[in-house]
């Protein structure tokens, strides 16, 4: 019986450790590496872990971060389930954890004081 296979995929993270926290931040990088997506695309690029990917998409994202491939794409072991369930494939049933989210990569909060008139 062969081993099934899955993936983490760490964009996400990797953006956060160069200082990119918006999704935005990665659309004009592509695009001057010829790599036109549009803004729901790149977002679901970035919050979402992709099933498809050009490999032409994934030598740019390698490219900008100035990363290697094992920094974006985890293997892991599958977890074993008799069913899948109707969350099986949604983002939002994603596990909780310093895996799932930023971690310490987060920006400085703004301050807002009020001007003097």
């Amino acid at each position: 019986m062969m081993a099934s296979l899955d993936y983490q995929w760490h964009l996400r993270e990797v953006m956060a450790t160069r200082g990119m926290y918006s999704t935005t931040d990665l659309r004009p990088l592509l695009a001057e590496r010829g790599i036109d997506l549009s803004p729901s695309q790149v977002y679901r690029l970035v919050v979402e872990r992709p099933e498809r990917l050009s490999l032409k998409t994934l030598m740019a994202l390698l490219d900008i971060l100035g990363c290697s491939m094992e920094d974006l794409i985890e293997p892991v072991a599958a977890r074993a389930s008799g069913r899948k369930t109707a969350t099986a494939g949604r983002a939002d049933s994603a596990p909780a954890g310093p895996a799932a989210g930023l971690g310490d990569f987060r920006p400085k909060r703004a301050r807002i004081v009020p001007t003097e008139e």
